[in-house]
């Protein structure tokens, strides 16, 4: 179990993934990289000279080889092929999403240092991740990121309970668009909310009530404590959970 420090010093309780799944996570990648030269290869054009055949393949390579991973991570919000059938993420070290350009560096990272050009056949990224407390490689140091599990560790956490005054207002929410990290988030600041000072509260709650109201679009009203939004937004999401498919018909 590693834990993950926001920037308001708020702990995230979250699964660091370690050398061996990540390892299994980039055999099932690298296999998909290789096949998918393998096929472009095949329908590329012949009858090149040597010297246009090499820098054709080259290039390829490295579309692939930076490509995919950047594509892939970026589209998937930081899960892979390998990632997804080991249950693991990449994110950003607050814990929150990764964007293109994380992505990017990671794969840069990944092509020039931890595996190919630099990285001895994944040397590097193996030295780096074992003296890593947090399993990290190159890339990741230079983008930002970590990856973890993607379950929540079992622990007891505080339900959020809806504000009265906000239930007639949750029910109306769109939250269909609420990603599964910035939930996670939001819970571990519900939970620990009685163990941060009011400055940690209010700094890191407008932040994650400014994430949450440009995802479901209904911002806080300017100047309101963000604590019973979050709490309405996230007791609403769970009552809708749990609520069976024919009562809401």
């Amino acid at each position: 179990m590693g834990d993950l420090v926001t920037g308001e010093a708020v702990v995230l309780d979250l699964r660091v993934a370690q050398l061996a799944s990540r390892a299994i996570a980039y055999a099932f990648d690298l296999v998909l990289q290789f096949g998918l030269l393998v096929l472009v290869s095949l329908i590329s054009p012949i009858g090149f000279d040597d010297a246009l055949q090499t820098a054709l393949s080259l290039t390829l390579a490295v579309l692939v080889l930076i490509g995919y991973p950047t594509l892939v991570e970026s589209l998937s919000r930081g899960r892979s092929l390998g990632k997804l059938v080991m249950g693991l993420r990449v994110v950003r070290d607050d814990g929150g999403a990764i964007r293109f350009r994380h992505a990017l560096v990671r794969a840069l990272g990944g092509f020039f240092v931890d595996f190919w050009a630099l990285g001895f056949g994944g040397a590097t990224a193996l030295f780096v991740s074992l003296f890593s407390p947090q399993g990290k490689r190159v890339g990741d140091y230079l983008a930002g990121t970590i990856v973890i599990h993607t379950r929540v560790p079992r622990q007891e956490v505080k339900l959020a309970v809806m504000p009265p005054q906000l239930a007639a207002w949750a029910s109306g929410l769109d939250l269909s668009q609420l990603p599964d990290e910035l939930v996670l988030a939001t819970r571990q600041y519900l939970s620990r909310y009685g163990d941060l000072t009011e400055q940690a509260r209010w700094d890191l709650g407008s932040r994650l009530a400014n994430d949450v109201g440009t995802a479901i679009h209904s911002p806080r009203v300017e100047h309101t404590h963000p604590h019973p939004y979050l709490s309405a937004v996230l007791a609403e999401r769970r009552r809708r959970a749990t609520v069976s498919p024919v009562d809401r018909l």
